[in-house]
């Protein structure tokens, strides 16, 4: 029979850092998505010196090759159409994630769920790859994103796993005396004398 939960489910851990964690990755994914799509209103907006910067620092994670992305009227956005999928469906998964899954929870799913996650886009790029059929941009951006939502479920156990430790501890003094006798206590421990000749005359010699 298994126990309740209550018994060994830590109640009195607080939601704050959870919450912390959680709300850490939920703005830093929306930013994220927002430069994606802010590099090409940028320039339609008229400032390309900062729309470039955005394509520039996309550029270090992603191919930017235009006939795999999409497009705002002439400018396509910051990365490609799989990249884009990836990082929606992270920013999807992530900013719901507390509706589906409790904060608290630090177990992460089997390790399988992922691999079959990765195969749709393993497949897609694969096929493309070897020319046997040609993915489109709607396929590169929905096997992105289940495999960026996925990854949400074994990121942010981790995460707020982290988030829960006691960092500080290991630099607290270990108490070695607890529990232990001092040594003036060893010492004045009185323990029965052993008869003295002295109060037998008979045994003397």
């Amino acid at each position: 029979m298994y126990a309740s939960p209550a018994n060994y489910i830590p109640q009195h851990v607080h939601l704050r850092r959870p919450l912390t964690m959680w709300f850490i990755i939920a703005t830093g994914s929306i930013a994220v998505m927002s430069l994606i799509i802010g590099a090409p209103l940028a320039f339609k907006a008229g400032h390309p010196v900062l729309g470039q910067a955005i394509y520039r620092g996309f550029s270090y994670v992603c191919h930017q090759i235009p006939e795999r992305s999409f497009f705002i009227g002439e400018h396509q956005f910051a990365v490609c159409a799989r990249c884009t999928g990836l990082y929606a469906g992270f920013t999807l998964a992530t900013v719901v994630y507390p509706l589906v899954r409790s904060l608290r929870q630090i177990e992460a799913p089997a390790r399988k769920w992922l691999f079959i996650a990765a195969a749709p886009l393993a497949i897609d790029f694969t096929l493309g790859y070897v020319g046997i059929w040609n993915n489109t941009h709607f396929s590169r951006f929905a096997t992105g994103a289940l495999l960026g939502a996925v990854a949400v479920l074994y990121i942010m156990p981790g995460l707020i796993d982290l988030s829960l430790r006691d960092w500080g501890r290991k630099n607290k003094p270990i108490d070695t005396t607890a529990n232990k006798a001092s040594a003036a206590e060893i010492f004045s421990t009185k323990t029965p004398a052993a008869p003295s000749d002295y109060s037998a005359p008979e045994r003397r010699i």
